[in-house]
Parts: C-alpha cells; sequence; structure tokens
C-alpha cells in the first residue's frame, strides 16, 4: 500500500538501469566465451562465473539504496524502500528470464563488437600502463584532487526555498508568485494553545493581546507575519443589542448564523484548544523562517506557556533543515553496510576496505564541487552519496572478481591487470554508459532535485569509472591481493 511520490516517480527508470547494466556483464563476458564454446556451455560458464559478483552488486545497490532508510523525509524513506526491493527483483530476472532468452531458439544469434570497440580496448590497456608504470604521480594526483574537493565540503549550503525545486517556468511556481506578490503570502501556518471549554471575556482579552502583539511584529522595519487573524476579530465586529446581554456565547451564534464553520475554524471547546491562523512569505531562506518561527512561540508562550507553531510553512522550514544530516547519516551508513558487504564477499577485509577507495572518490569529488561551484543540497543532492555508492560499487566488484579470476589461473599481477582491464574493463565501460545515458534521462524533469539527482550521479558513475580502472588496480597491486 505505499504509495509514489515526486521522490520514488523516477522508480521505473532507475530499475531499469540497473537492470541494463547487469546484463551488459553477462553479455561481455558471454560473447567472448562464445568465440571457443557453444551457446550452453558459454552460458553455463557466464552464470557460475559472474553470478556471485551480481548477487553481491545488487546487495550493495540495495544497501545504498536501503541507507535512505535513515532519512527523516518520507517521501526518502520510501523510496529507499522501493528501490531496495526493485534491486533485488534484477537479480531474480537476471538469474531466471536472462538465461531462458539466451538460450531461446535454435538459431543461435550472438552479440557482436560494439562501434570502436577495438579503440576502447586501446585505451584500456594504456590506463592498465599507466598504473604499472607511474603509480606515484597517480596516487599523488588522485590525493590532491581529493584534498581539493574536500574543502568544498565546508562551502556546502541547502537549499532554502522549496520553491525553488521547480523551474521558474512551472505552472507551480507562477502561481506562487501570484500569491507571494499580490495575496499576502502562500505560507499558512498556525499557533495554537490550550482554552477553557467555555470562553471568557479574561481568556479572550489574552487572544486579543497576543493576536495584536504578532500583527505589530517587526523586523528591520519589516512585518514578516502578513496577515493575523483570530476569533477576537470578528467577535470585535459583531455590534452590540440594545436590550440583550451580549454574551460571548449569542456573538458566536449570530457569526454561526451567517458562517457556520467560523466557531470550529477558530476554537475547539471539546479538545479545549483555540488557534491563531498566520500568513507569511513562503519563497524565503529556512533560517529566516525558523527565526520567525522561533520569535513566535517565544511571543506565544508568554502569554499562553503551552503554546505550539504548526501548518505546513513550519513542515517545510523544518525538512529543509535535516538534508544535510541525511545526507551525511545516509553516506555513512552506506559505506559500512557496503564494506561489510565486500568483506564477506570476497572474505578479505583486506579487499574490504581497498574496495570503498574507488567508490568514496567520486562521491567526494561530486560533493566537493558542489560545494565550490555554490550548487545548494537539496531534496535530490540529499540522496546521491549513499545512491552513487552503492551503484559505483558494482563496477568494483565485478572488477575484482575479473582480476582474481586471473590471478587464480597463476597470472602476474601485471598481467592479471592487463587481461581484466580487457574483459571486464570493457563491460564496466559499457555499464557505466548504460546508466549515465539512463539517469540523464532525469534530466528533462520539471522537479529540480531530480534534475540535480540526475546530472550528479551521471558525474559520479563516471567518477567511479576512473576509480575502477586507475586506483583499484593502483591498490590491488600495492596490497599484493
Amino acid at each position: 500500500q505505499m504509495r509514489l511520490s515526486m521522490v520514488s516517480s523516477m522508480l521505473n527508470s532507475l530499475v531499469t538501469i540497473i537492470g541494463i547494466a547487469t546484463v551488459t556483464h553477462v553479455t561481455v563476458h558471454y560473447r567472448e566465451l562464445r568465440k571457443r564454446k557453444d551457446r550452453y556451455e558459454s552460458l553455463r560458464q557466464t552464470l557460475i562465473e559472474l553470478l556471485p559478483a551480481i548477487f553481491w552488486t545488487c546487495a550493495t545497490t540495495a544497501a545504498g539504496f536501503a541507507a535512505l532508510l535513515s532519512s527523516e523525509i518520507t517521501p526518502v524513506r520510501s523510496f529507499g524502500f522501493m528501490m531496495a526491493i526493485g534491486t533485488f527483483v534484477v537479480l531474480l530476472a537476471t538469474s531466471g528470464v536472462l538465461p531462458g532468452g539466451i538460450l531461446a531458439g535454435r538459431k543461435a544469434i550472438d552479440p557482436s563488437d560494439a562501434p570502436a570497440e577495438q579503440g576502447l580496448v586501446r585505451l584500456l590497456q594504456i590506463s592498465s600502463f599507466v598504473v604499472e608504470r607511474h603509480p606515484v604521480i597517480l596516487s599523488i594526483s588522485a590525493f590532491l584532487l581529493v584534498a581539493f574537493a574536500a574543502v568544498g565540503f565546508s562551502r556546502l549550503k541547502v537549499e532554502t526555498d522549496f520553491s525553488k525545486n521547480f523551474r521558474e517556468s512551472s505552472p507551480i511556481v507562477q502561481g506562487l508568485n501570484f500569491v507571494e506578490e499580490r495575496l499576502g503570502g502562500a505560507g499558512t501556518w498556525e499557533v495554537n494553545f490550550p482554552a477553557p471549554h467555555e470562553l471568557t471575556d479574561e481568556f479572550l482579552d489574552e487572544v486579543r493581546l497576543l493576536s495584536e502583539t504578532l500583527t505589530g511584529y517587526t523586523v528591520n522595519e519589516t512585518q514578516p507575519l502578513t496577515k493575523v487573524m483570530s476569533i477576537t476579530d470578528t467577535l470585535d465586529m459583531v455590534p452590540s443589542r440594545p436590550f440583550s446581554r451580549n454574551t460571548i456565547s449569542s456573538k458566536l451564534a449570530q457569526i454561526t448564523e451567517m458562517q457556520p464553520d467560523f466557531e470550529s475554524s477558530f476554537y475547539n471547546s471539546e479538545q479545549g484548544r483555540m488557534r491563531l491562523v498566520l500568513r507569511a512569505k513562503e519563497r524565503q531562506p529556512s533560517e529566516e523562517k525558523l527565526a520567525l518561527i522561533h520569535a513566535v512561540e517565544q511571543m506565544a508562550r508568554k502569554q499562553f506557556p503551552e503554546a505550539k507553531t504548526t501548518g505546513i510553512f513550519v513542515l517545510l522550514a523544518y525538512l529543509i533543515e535535516s538534508l544535510l544530516r541525511d545526507q551525511l547519516v545516509s553516506f555513512g551508513l552506506a559505506a559500512v553496510s557496503i564494506g561489510t558487504m565486500m568483506t564477506i564477499a570476497f572474505r578479505s577485509f583486506r579487499i574490504g576496505l581497498i574496495s570503498l577507495v574507488p567508490n568514496l572518490f567520486p562521491i567526494v569529488i561530486v560533493i566537493g564541487a558542489m560545494g565550490w561551484v555554490g550548487l545548494p543540497v537539496n531534496i535530490g543532492t540529499a540522496m546521491i552519496a549513499s545512491v552513487s555508492m552503492g551503484l559505483t560499487t558494482d563496477s568494483s566488484i565485478h572488477y575484482i572478481a575479473g582480476y582474481r579470476r586471473a590471478r587464480n589461473r597463476g597470472l602476474t599481477p601485471s598481467d592479471a591487470i592487463l587481461t581484466t582491464h580487457k574483459a571486464v574493463g570493457r563491460a564496466i565501460v559499457f555499464a557505466t554508459f548504460a546508466l549515465v545515458a539512463g539517469f540523464s534521462v532525469l534530466t528533462l524533469s520539471h522537479f529540480i532535485p531530480l534534475i540535480y539527482f540526475g546530472a550528479l550521479i551521471s558525474l559520479a558513475m563516471l567518477g567511479g569509472l576512473v576509480g575502477d580502472l586507475l586506483l583499484l588496480p593502483l591498490l590491488l597491486r600495492w596490497f599484493k591481493c
């Protein structure tokens, strides 16, 4: 019974992308074996060699998405849960549906070389030579790049205007601008507090005083509250009837005759609650919103100690503030869970740590670059760290698995790296570009966080490709894995 939201609307695209990337590895490996074996034996050996790696790639990707369950934002949590399940469905489809599709039909139709694939092989050979001949220069360059990017972390800012999550040309923003400029602001909220079960003049005097205090509140000679409405505003307008008691209940009865919902809009006698309805500008930084919310609460509590502020205006202000925390927590959880899985998968704590380096590399670069160029953290970019780590780890698993297969055949570390680059490296390149092509589609959205998410995840994927083809083999050689 879960529901799609603005964030989880990209669910279909992402599951498809992950599936295509997984199939790419199977295709390239199967194609190489078909040069010397029949269809059945080629597929059998492909599945024997790749299914363990595919299982762990799906597991680590699911872990990256599952880390989003730590978010305080419900749409982000539901998105992480849906994608974790969807990733394991890819595993079921790869192991259950793909083999039947490959063997279907009497005639074998084998995949052929991609355009310019031989040129790609030469580039991969060159990159393996760079790893072998210039390890010090490569490591120093990577360290300096990471150090420069890490400084950008201190420059990160949170997108505090929720309306900037949409394009300026969208009907949502245009309608919001109209309300902000001509109707006193779109930020509606309230302050509510306990009230007696029967209204008294003394209590209404306190309500009236609070209303006047909030109406007169100014910041830098401007009034942040464009409207303050209370039950006393209308009660004070009811004329006194001659030769009658003119009680509060009689005045409320007169108002109810004209507007039946008036009393219930401000006062609930059964629950013993009273509220003041407030209006403010929605398009302002969250720090200004939070300062206003705090000031209103402080003024209200001077007269009503149990007063509380609530409403969409308050909710969005605190939601935006939680984004940066979500980024850090989900990233930490993803790193720990993925590192643990890699250690279990390869039965080596050393490889578990090594595998994190090429996957942390693109994340640090991308997030650091966001700080340097002034790109703010929003509901979409808050998911980048954990999700991109889960996805880039896939290539690392396939590379390490291919490298260990080569080493088990008796190859030296240098020859194993060259062999892995030429075989697994090609699949990694194809899978990465499939991922980039798929995520780039999100840049067509009207929802700005999805645009940022698609573009930045694509950059992280390309950075992960560099890490897997340069940093990962360098570490495998150094630590003699």
